[in-house]
C-alpha cells in the first residue's frame, strides 16, 4: 500500500488562512496560502516553520495551487515567497492571476503603518512574487514534473475559482478549494467529472446548513433594503471587492430599474472599476445567461450605482453603500460602520461569513459595544444577516461527493462542531471515511497500489462494438481481454494480432470442436426449432448480454458474427466449433444442443413405436 499525508497549516478545523501540505508519491504540494483576517499579528500568516525551521521553503516544496484569489487562500503568497523564501512555481487560473495582485496591493496598502510604512509584504514583494505564477486555463492537464499532472476545473464561488485534480503517479487526490454548487445572477454551479480519487479535500464551511432558494432571500433582502431608505436611514452592505459585490449590484441593478425606486446607491472600493474589467474581459467564466447577451448589454456596466466620495458620510438623506471589506475588519466598511452605527435609523446586512475575531462576527454574535481608539461606540442601527454566500451548503458538499466518487473524504475550512455534523453524514449516508485534521495534525491515508496499464484503442473499441446491443450491467461486468506486453518499462494491453505483428509472430488459430452423433436425421424444419431454443436460453429472461444467432443454411448456423458455428454433418452429427475466447459460450451451447438431440432421438423413437404400432399384422 502506498500513502498520502495531509498536514494543514491553516484551515484546520478553522476558516480562513487556508494553506495545507500534502505529501504524494514523493512531492509536497501546498495547497492555498491565505491570511487569517482575524489576527492583526504574525498568527494571520500560516506556521511556514512546520516546513523547515530556517531558510527558505524551495528545497521542501515542488509547488503551490492556488485556488482562487481570495485573501484567505492567497494573502500570504508574497510573505511566503519573497519574506520567507520560495522560488518554485505557483499554479493559478488566468483571472486568479489577473484578480489576485490587485487585492494584495488593496490588503498592503489597509494594513501597512502610515507612521513606521511597515507592512507584511512591499508593492515590490507582490511584483515578485507574481512573477512566480503560472497561469492554467479549465479542462488543460498540465504536467507540473514526470509522472505529475494537475487540472482544473470550475468551482463557481468567484470568477477564476477552481478546483484541482491532482495525480503524481497512481495516486490522486482533489482538491476543492471553495466552491458552489448552486448557480447565481453571475456564475454557474461548481461541476467536476466522476475521476474517483484517492481523497477529496472539500470545504465544509456551511457544511451544517441547508440554505433556502435564492429567490426567497433576494426578496428578503430588498424588503429590508426598501424599508430602512424609505424611513431615511442609511444601508451599508460590507462586501469584498469580488465575488458577492457583484452579485448583489446586478441584483439592486434589476430591482431599482422594474420598480423605479430613486434612492443613491454607492461603491466604496478603490478596487471596483478594475474589478468588473476583469469581468467583461473573462465573461466565459460567467453564467449561461451573461454570456449570452454580452453583445448586447454588458451587465457589469452598473447604470445606477456610483463610486464613493468621502465627503458622502456626512450626507443627508437615505441611501445604499457597497463597502469592503466584508468581514469589518478594516477599510472602508470600518470606517462607515463606526460613523452610522449610533443611529437607529440605519442598517447593516451582513451577506457573507465573518471569521471569529473580526467586528463582523462580533456583530453577529451580538455584542453592540465596540472600543475604536479608545473611544466606545454603541451600535444602536438595524443589524441583519442574510446568506448571499458563494459556498456550497450541506447539500451541495455531498453533491460533489456524489459526483467524483473519492475513496477518502477529508474536510478542512470550517468550525469543528460544523465539521463533526458534515463527518457523521458522510459515513452515515455516502459510506465513505471520512477525517478533519487540525492545524498543525498530520494524517495518514493509505492508498492501493496500482499497477499501469495502456490499452490498444482498438481493443476499446472492439469491446464497444461487442456490447452495443447490451444493457448497462452487462457491459460493466464484461471482460476485457488481449495479450499484455511487457516493453520500456510499460505495460500495454493490446489485441492478439496486433502482439502478433509487433513481435513477428505467425497467426494461429486455436478452434474447439464438439460433435455429438445423431441416430436419426435431423431436417432443416428441425434445424429451425434448434434455433428457437438457443434464442430462449441464450436471450430470455435477465440476460443482458444478447447474442446474435443466425440461420445461415439448412444445415449451418452461426453464433455472434462466426465466433460460434454449429453445423449439421452429411452424416447426420452436429457439429459445434469455438475458438478460446468463447469457451463459457461454447460449453453453454454444447449443453443445449444435447439435450435437443435428446429430445429429437426420444420423439423420433417415439413416433416408431406408434407407428408400428399402427400397422395390421400380416396374414
Amino acid at each position: 500500500m502506498s500513502e498520502i499525508r495531509i498536514l494543514p497549516l491553516g484551515a484546520g478545523q478553522d476558516v480562513g488562512r487556508s494553506c495545507i501540505l500534502i505529501t504524494m508519491g514523493g512531492k509536497n504540494i501546498m495547497l492555498d496560502c491565505g491570511l487569517h483576517m482575524g489576527f492583526h499579528d504574525d498568527r494571520r500568516f500560516p506556521d511556514f516553520s512546520v516546513i523547515c525551521k530556517d531558510g527558505p521553503l524551495t528545497p521542501y516544496i515542488h509547488c503551490v495551487i492556488v485556488s482562487h484569489f481570495h485573501l484567505d487562500h492567497c494573502g500570504a503568497l508574497p510573505y511566503m515567497t519573497e519574506v520567507v523564501g520560495y522560488n518554485g512555481p505557483i499554479y493559478m487560473t488566468y483571472p486568479t492571476k489577473a484578480v489576485c495582485p490587485l487585492l494584495l496591493e488593496d490588503f498592503r496598502k489597509v494594513t501597512t503603518d502610515k507612521t513606521t510604512q511597515q507592512g507584511p509584504y512591499t508593492t515590490e514583494d507582490i511584483k515578485n512574487c507574481m512573477k512566480k505564477v503560472i497561469p492554467v486555463s479549465l479542462g488543460q492537464t498540465v504536467k507540473v514534473d514526470t509522472d505529475f499532472e494537475i487540472k482544473p476545473y470550475y468551482a463557481g464561488h468567484v470568477l477564476g475559482a477552481a478546483m484541482f485534480h491532482i495525480r503524481v503517479g497512481q495516486q490522486t487526490l482533489v482538491y476543492t478549494g471553495d466552491f458552489n454548487t448552486t448557480a447565481d445572477r453571475h456564475l454557474g454551479s461548481a461541476h467536476i467529472d466522476r475521476c474517483r480519487p484517492d481523497i477529496l479535500i472539500t470545504e465544509s464551511t456551511y457544511g451544517s446548513t441547508v440554505r433556502d432558494s435564492r429567490r426567497a432571500r433576494e426578496r428578503d433582502f430588498m424588503a429590508k433594503v426598501v424599508d430602512c431608505v424609505r424611513h431615511g436611514g442609511k444601508v451599508l452592505v460590507p462586501v469584498f471587492a469580488v465575488g458577492r459585490a457583484q452579485e448583489l449590484c446586478i441584483l439592486l441593478e434589476t430591482y431599482l430599474e422594474r420598480m423605479n425606486l430613486n434612492v443613491p446607491i454607492y461603491f466604496a472600493s478603490g478596487l471596483s472599476e478594475k474589478v468588473n474589467t476583469y469581468y467583461s474581459l473573462f465573461v466565459s467564466w460567467t453564467n449561461e445567461k451573461i454570456q449570452s447577451t454580452f453583445h448586447q448589454k454588458n451587465i457589469f456596466d452598473f447604470k445606477h450605482i456610483k463610486p464613493w466620495d468621502r465627503s458622502y458620510v456626512e450626507q443627508p438623506g437615505a441611501m445604499i453603500v457597497f463597502a469592503s471589506p466584508g468581514m469589518l475588519h478594516a477599510g472602508y466598511s470600518l470606517h462607515l460602520f463606526k460613523k452610522w452605527a449610533p443611529d437607529e435609523k440605519n442598517m447593516i446586512i451582513i451577506p457573507g461569513y465573518c471569521v471569529a475575531n473580526t467586528v463582523g462576527s462580533k456583530l453577529l454574535l451580538g455584542q453592540r459595544r465596540f472600543i475604536f481608539d479608545g473611544k466606545e461606540i454603541e451600535a444602536k442601527m438595524q443589524v441583519h444577516y442574510m446568506s448571499f454566500s458563494a459556498h456550497a451548503d450541506a447539500k451541495g458538499i455531498t453533491n460533489i461527493i456524489r459526483q467524483c466518487q473519492p475513496s477518502n473524504v477529508v474536510l478542512v475550512h470550517g468550525e469543528d462542531l460544523v465539521m463533526d455534523f458534515l463527518r457523521g453524514r458522510i459515513i452515515d449516508e455516502l459510506k465513505i471515511p471520512c477525517f478533519k485534521p487540525a492545524n498543525g495534525e498530520t494524517i495518514v491515508i493509505e492508498t492501493p497500489h496500482g499497477v499501469p496499464v495502456d490499452i490498444e484503442p482498438g481493443l476499446v473499441q472492439q469491446l464497444k462494438e461487442e456490447t452495443a446491443d447490451v444493457g448497462r450491467t452487462a457491459k460493466r461486468t464484461k471482460q476485457m481481454q488481449g495479450t499484455l506486453i511487457i516493453k520500456d518499462g510499460r505495460l500495454r494491453l493490446v489485441r492478439p494480432s496486433t502482439a502478433m505483428n509487433e513481435l513477428g509472430l505467425a497467426h494461429h488459430l486455436v478452434q474447439f470442436h464438439s460433435r455429438f452423433p445423431s441416430s436419426t436425421s435431423i431436417r432443416s424444419i428441425q434445424l429451425v426449432s434448434l434455433v428457437q431454443l438457443l434464442e430462449r436460453e441464450l436471450n430470455g429472461g435477465s440476460n443482458e448480454l444478447k447474442h446474435r444467432i443466425i440461420l445461415i443454411s439448412d444445415n449451418l448456423l452461426h453464433i455472434d458474427n462466426k465466433q460460434l458455428r454449429v453445423s449439421i454433418e452429411p452424416d447426420g452429427d452436429i457439429d459445434i466449433a469455438w475458438t478460446l475466447n468463447n469457451e463459457s459460450l461454447g460449453q453453454r451451447v454444447s449443453s443445449y444442443i444435447k439435450t435437443f438431440i435428446d429430445q429429437h432421438t426420444a420423439t423420433t423413437n417415439a413416433n416408431n413405436i406408434s407407428d408400428s404400432a399402427a400397422s395390421p399384422d400380416p396374414m
